[in-house]
């Protein structure tokens, strides 16, 4: 008998620390962690105006299936010319800050998405303030625990511009 609950303690045992070594993430804790990875992108976007496409590099898969639809219309596939983009814009050296607005993040086991409109400023290339109005969507994986970015996609939105101007000159 003494036998069959040392057994036993040692299973309960066993499985406690199994469960805390390998906890289940709830799907809160998922929606967190990706919209923790958007607020990354963010801020590697922001740092990307000041000339530093370094973070982006840390965000991004470097898969060959991620791709980047900006808000000029380009479409890059694979991770090489997504790469080259940021390094292109960072050179630039837009200044300004674009945040998210509205963010709206749908997650499952491996893949998750977020939706938002974008608004802040940057620089033209003449160095004129420029309002930016952008929706975005932005695509995750899962890779290696991590949620990694697979995909940009941005348009240009005429009527939040509009209303970013207007809400401007109040």
């Amino acid at each position: 008998m003494h036998t069959k609950k040392l057994v036993l303690s040692t299973a309960m045992l066993l499985v406690a620390v199994a469960c805390i070594a390998n906890p289940t993430i709830s799907p809160a804790d998922e929606t967190k962690a990706v919209e923790q990875a958007t607020a990354q992108f963010y801020t590697s976007l922001n740092t990307m105006f000041t000339g530093d496409a370094g973070p982006m590099q840390e965000i991004w898969s470097h898969a060959d299936d991620v791709t980047y639809m900006g808000p000029a219309g380009e479409f890059q596939v694979g991770w090489n010319e997504v790469r080259d983009v940021w390094e292109a814009q960072a050179a630039l050296k837009l200044g300004g800050k674009v945040e998210p607005y509205e963010l709206r993040a749908t997650v499952g086991n491996e893949l998750a998405f977020t939706q938002c409109f974008e608004k802040g400023s940057n620089l033209d290339a003449q160095g004129r303030t420029v309002q930016v109005s952008i929706r975005a969507t932005n695509l995750f994986r899962k890779e290696g625990g991590k949620w990694k970015m697979i995909g940009h996609h941005t348009d240009l939105l005429p009527f939040l511009e509009k209303q970013t101007l207007t809400n401007s000159a109040e």
